[in-house]
């Protein structure tokens, strides 16, 4: 697919995102999550986890049109939505595409491409977050059968899943790297159970939900790779979801500028535009250039993940680096809006509170600068 066709699939993601989705946004940002029924739209529309392989329903397309729907949501300050996408289509579709058996892909993957199957990740727990070690879900094998007993929380798409990649320690007596294992769960198994969706700051219409699991049964066909190697498989899955989110990071924020920009024009301070003030033209400046230069680095690591050639280093440095540049150019656009920045009528309001949690999940600032540092010492 060249490049013609990737600007004519910006264009149809565009014009779905203003017919079909800005119109009830708000409506579904107050309402907790955002219908059902929009997973199958965007089914429909080919907007579902576009580079899975057309052998099981898929375009084939490549890493580009993948991050092209993030980027369109993101930069219409959909944030929510493009956070649920994200987890479905470039986090769960891929350990499916990567890791599964071949009557696993071509159950659940025609079933996710249309929107049928909606993919969550059941990694967090109340004990465990950026130290995935500390998971305490374990999962005991009883004949052709596992039985799992734990709990997930802050999990995306846990209202609408119907499908989880789970994790569980399936060797309580050895580390955690050596004795966790990944399963694909349906949401109808018995002993599966859904909590409540939690009242996040932000992204509020992307479901995000605690996970129950009291003596689930699944079969051992439900082993997602090899058993015990489950962690193994989560190190591999990262650079793509760290690049995922670096990705929508800088299009949230070159979405909130352009916004910005067309707002500082048209607003009147002392008989005048505050675009002419000394202060709003040099904020700007640095603004724009401080997004100019992060997505010369991100379209830089884009092509080293269609290479295969980006490092833990990198991708880490990117999602450390956009999501930082996120929380100073978004506060900044706020302050540039004044007193309007701060009414959730105003997109900057959602995008700031949005985009606060960008330095959390999918491992933290923190985390990132560890990883960092472990390459710059060795």
């Amino acid at each position: 697919m060249d490049d013609e066709e990737l600007t004519l699939f910006r264009d149809t993601l565009d014009r779905f995102i203003q017919d079909r989705v800005l119109p009830s946004h708000h409506e579904w940002e107050a309402g907790g999550m955002f219908p059902r029924s929009l997973w199958n739209e965007m089914g429909e529309q080919g907007f579902l986890a576009v580079d899975v392989p057309d052998a099981y329903g898929g375009f084939g397309a490549n890493f580009r049109f993948a991050m092209a729907v993030l980027e369109a949501f993101g930069s219409a300050n959909c944030n929510g939505i493009a956070t649920s996408l994200a987890v479905h289509s470039d986090i769960i579709a891929h350990y499916v595409v990567n890791h599964g058996t071949d009557a696993q892909k071509e159950y659940y993957l025609p079933r996710m491409i249309s929107g049928d199957c909606v993919g969550a990740i059941g990694m967090t727990e109340p004990g465990a977050g950026s130290d995935l070690q500390g998971i305490r879900t374990t999962a005991r094998r009883d004949g052709d059968d596992y039985i799992i007993n734990g709990s997930k929380t802050f999990i995306t798409n846990g209202q609408h899943c119907d499908l989880v990649v789970l994790v569980a320690r399936t060797r309580p007596d050895v580390a955690g790297s050596k004795g966790t294992t990944l399963f694909l769960v349906d949401a109808d198994a018995p002993g599966f159970r859904r909590g409540r969706n939690l009242d996040k700051i932000g992204l509020h219409s992307s479901d995000t939900s605690e996970l129950f699991f009291d003596d689930m049964r699944v079969p051992a066909s439900a082993v997602l790779g090899e058993v015990d190697n489950g962690f193994g498989i989560l190190m591999g899955e990262l650079a793509r979801e760290r690049l995922a989110l670096a990705v929508g990071a800088l299009a949230s924020t070159e979405g909130v500028l352009e916004e910005t920009v067309a707002y500082v024009k048209e607003r009147q301070a002392f008989g005048q535009p505050i675009a002419a003030f000394q202060n709003t033209r040099y904020t700007l400046a640095d603004l724009a250039t401080d997004v100019r230069v992060h997505r010369a680095f991100i379209d830089q690591c884009c092509q080293q993940f269609m290479d295969g050639t980006l490092d833990v280093a990198t991708v880490s440095m990117a999602k450390l680096a956009t999501t930082e540049m996120q929380k100073r150019v978004i506060d900044s656009c706020l302050q540039l809006h004044g007193g309007n920045g701060y009414m959730r009528e105003y997109t900057v309001a959602r995008a700031y509170v949005d985009a606060r949690v960008q330095r959390i999940y999918g491992g933290t600032s923190e985390i990132m600068k560890e990883l960092i540092s472990r390459s710059v010492l060795k």
